[in-house]
């Protein structure tokens, strides 16, 4: 199911598999980042989510400020959650922003209680962690239409 109820985020959730896909909507106005960070957390907690495919490749680079917000107020609320797997998806051209992640990753470390990995493609991301599901071609296609208008 694709939510667009926060602002700058898409999202997709697979109850079944409990993967939950975020990626922040290209273009969108960075201001908003710690009020969308903010109410993911909530969602996050909300739907019980194992498993968080964070898609960065679109998100503008995080400046210092926002960097230090989200290490000190959202890294410690995503690590007090029940998460199995985190995947992070960042192409390697996005250096500033892998650093940055590198760092938010190595600040709350010693509390991190799930796995964390990288990947350069949701596709990919997706493949590994839910093992090749068979329901992948329907999230793909549906994902892959998350901008077209709703029909009535």
């Amino acid at each position: 199911m694709i939510f667009r109820h926060i602002l700058n985020l898409c999202l997709q959730f697979d109850q079944l598999s409990g993967v939950l896909l975020v990626e922040w909507v290209a273009l969108s106005n960075p201001h908003y980042l710690r009020s969308s960070a903010e109410q993911l957390l909530i969602l996050l907690r909300e739907q019980e989510v194992r498993h968080l495919v964070l898609d960065m490749n679109s998100l503008p680079d995080l400046s210092v400020a926002d960097q230090i917000w989200l290490g000190d107020y959202w890294m410690p609320g995503l690590v007090a959650l029940p998460l199995e797997r985190l995947v992070l998806v960042i192409d390697s051209s996005r250096q500033h922003n892998q650093l940055a992640v590198d760092a938010l990753h190595d600040l709350v470390q010693p509390a991190i209680r799930f796995s964390s990995h990288y990947f350069s493609d949701t596709a990919s991301a997706l493949d590994w962690l839910t093992d090749s599901s068979p329901r992948l071609p329907a999230l793909a296609a549906e994902w892959a239409a998350r901008y077209q208008p709703i029909a009535d």
